[in-house]
């Protein structure tokens, strides 16, 4: 295997991976700073922050020779016998001199500054910079513009990395960004008329080291010391990026991409991205009702949780009772544990119900850009995982359409129709009710009991028999499964609103489990039914599983 000695210390590589010195010295618990590399860009090497001293130690001798400068760890190539020093007083020197040359100019407006607590520059210059500043301190100005409808530009901050220029050019396939004038004067400005309006325009902002680039939907909002962070998946699209959640006291205030080569990569658009204030907006449903008795009666009155339980397994009962026959309408944004404990629920109040893929939203067409990521036009997050589900109880997997269908035509005489969908296309919360409409809602009119749990108001919520809020895609625990069988497991990041059951916690308790809800033990138990679920026996790694190398595994 080949050899690279970082520090003294020896680290076998792949012979067919291609790294370069910063990524060999990670590998070996080092890490060399640096701001114009990325790992999802080209190199440029322009920044300077990562030189270090590399040498090549001869297989058969030993001997080691050293290149007499320093090189940048980002454009240099670790290959067998590649010998890297990180921490030697030369490479200290240059790394000092660096930061001083950057901040000379930099406006130190920390205080005032988005990006403070999570600044390249603010970290390097407490490791790496001088110890005294050398420069005399002069007013500096912040000169702000916008560039884009979501991305605003702190001129003066900008280091001139120049990442967010490529990720446009790379990966965007847009070029909206360039760098304007030259030498001291340059700057990173927009293309005349052309603003930075692209559907992954967000990532320039995570991938800015320093606050010139800030995102105009979190600035000035909140400290990023103050947030917590969890490990989440997107629930805008079937493509199931992996996320951070960030939020704190149960408020969200930014989600961020989540390194998945996987998946997504480094990056998540911005439909994603901004697809969390629904979840905090005051027209969600918050409030079990009882709309009507049972009797066909109007009631519209609240209802205590504990009482649902019992209430709508007997409501249900009664409407399914002499021939009734019950419909249940699975959500693609429930997990799979939620799509398990539903479809279970109901076969144990109608061993013949019918158990179906809920309504599926999409929107246009699948979207790739050229650094290899795609906008999927399936908008939910779990449709593959629910298909699953539903076949280890019904192998026909009936669809949306033939619920409807069973509906109309009296065959089911109650539905469970569980939705939980996010407006459309970040639109106001007054449009989530676009997944149905009027005509289709009427549909429902011959029923005896409607269950009809969601996140807005719709058609089909004002004719529901029972009316149950749903948690959104960050207030609850379990897998989702995407478009190309990629599983991934996730924790909730906040807790639902106050008055809120999540889907999982009621279903829990409708099955008669006791303590509080554990998606691991659903998980288990879906798995050991379906053969296509069977490798979420075991506990997913952060980054998910693939479905089918497992499935190929067990064949």
């Amino acid at each position: 295997m080949p050899t690279v000695i970082v520090d003294g210390r020896e680290i076998e590589i792949g012979t067919d991976e291609r790294l370069n010195c910063i990524e060999a010295a990670r590998r070996a618990g080092a890490e060399i700073p640096h701001y114009c590399w990325h790992p999802g860009l080209s190199v440029v090497a322009s920044c300077r922050m990562c030189l270090i001293e590399v040498g090549s130690r001869d297989a058969e001798t030993g001997k080691t020779s050293m290149v007499p400068k320093l090189v940048p760890a980002c454009q240099t190539p670790a290959k067998d016998g590649t010998v890297i020093v990180t921490e030697s007083s030369k490479v200290k020197e240059s790394r000092a001199r660096v930061e001083e040359a950057l901040l000379i100019d930099h406006p130190v407006d920390c205080p005032i500054c988005d990006k403070a607590g999570e600044c390249r520059l603010q970290d390097y210059h407490f490791e790496h910079g001088q110890a005294q500043r050398r420069a005399d301190i002069h007013p500096f100005t912040s000169r702000k513009r916008d560039v884009g409808p979501t991305v605003s530009l702190f001129v003066d901050r900008c280091i001139m990395c120049t990442r967010c220029v490529r990720f446009t050019r790379e990966v965007a396939g847009t070029g909206e960004l360039m760098v304007s004038s030259r030498g001291s004067k340059e700057e990173i400005d927009i293309f005349p008329g052309y603003p930075l309006d692209n559907k992954l325009s967000g990532n320039v902002v995570d991938l800015c080291p320093v606050g010139a680039l800030g995102d105009k939907d979190f600035l000035y909002q909140q400290r990023v010391w103050f947030l917590k962070r969890e490990d989440g998946v997107c629930g805008g699209c079937s493509a199931g990026c992996s996320i951070h959640t960030e939020h704190n006291q149960d408020t969200i205030y930014r989600l961020k991409p989540r390194e998945n080569q996987h998946v997504n990569k480094w990056w998540i658009c911005d439909e994603g991205r901004y697809g969390w204030h629904h979840l905090h907006d005051p027209s969600r449903l918050v409030e079990p009702k009882r709309q009507r008795d049972g009797k066909g009666n109007a009631a519209a009155e609240p209802v205590e949780w504990a009482d649902i339980i019992g209430l709508l397994r007997s409501d249900l009962a009664a409407a399914t009772a002499n021939g009734g026959r019950l419909a249940v309408a699975v959500s693609p944004m429930l997990t799979v544990e939620e799509a398990w404990m539903l479809c279970s629920v109901a076969r144990s109040i109608d061993p013949q119900a019918m158990l179906a893929v809920g309504f599926v939203p999409t929107s246009g067409e699948d979207e790739s850009f050229p650094g290899g990521f795609t906008i999927r036009s399936e908008k939910c997050p779990n449709r593959v995982g629910v298909e699953h589900v539903i076949a280890g109880f019904d192998p026909t997997v009936p669809r949306w359409e033939t619920l409807l269908d069973a509906v109309e035509s009296g065959s089911c005489t109650a539905a469970w129709i569980s939705a939980a969908y996010p407006p459309a296309g970040n639109r106001p919360p007054s449009e989530a009710a676009s997944w149905i409409d009027e005509a289709t809602a009427a549909r429902f009119e011959k029923l005896r009991c409607l269950i009809v749990q969601d996140l807005f108001t719709s058609p089909l919520a004002d004719r529901a028999d029972w009316l149950l809020p749903a948690a959104g895609f960050a207030e609850r625990s379990g897998t989702w499964v995407n478009h190309a069988q990629w599983a991934q497991s996730f924790e909730r990041a906040i807790r639902a609103p106050s008055g809120v059951w999540p889907e999982g916690r009621l279903l829990w308790n409708m099955l008669g489990r006791h303590r509080l809800y554990d998606p691991a033990v659903i998980r288990r138990e879906a798995a050991a039914t379906s053969s296509a679920l069977a490798a979420l026996a075991e506990d997913l790694p952060p980054i998910g599983i693939d479905l089918r190398l497992q499935q190929l595994a067990t064949s």
